[in-house]
């Protein structure tokens, strides 16, 4: 593919499929653990494995961050008043929601 200016278009790269044997017990401890973090347990896999490259020093500078899911972070503009919703008199006592 290319663009306007006839350059190839950037394609993203495919991720890599792989198939995981674990033993139950692992695998369950790794869902709840996964589950407390809110990922799934693929993603926790994949968090494990790039903390322990970067902690090795193995990771390489190629490496993508992993995208992240869900809802965008709010935006401080696109509140109704312009406030911090932790303020006032519906948000006192309340901690500030962080991802």
């Amino acid at each position: 593919m290319t663009d306007e200016s006839g350059r190839k278009a950037r394609q993203p790269r495919q991720r890599k499929q792989m198939l995981l044997r674990l033993d139950p017990a692992v695998h369950d401890a790794l869902a709840r653990w996964a589950n407390d973090e809110l990922r799934s347990a693929n993603a926790q896999i994949e968090f494990l494995l790039r903390k322990a490259l970067a902690d090795a020093g193995r990771l390489p500078g190629a490496a993508r961050p992993i995208p992240r899911r869900g809802r965008p972070p709010r935006r401080p503009a696109e509140d109704a008043e312009g406030t911090d919703p932790s303020e006032g008199p519906e948000g006192a006592g309340r901690e500030p929601h962080r991802p």
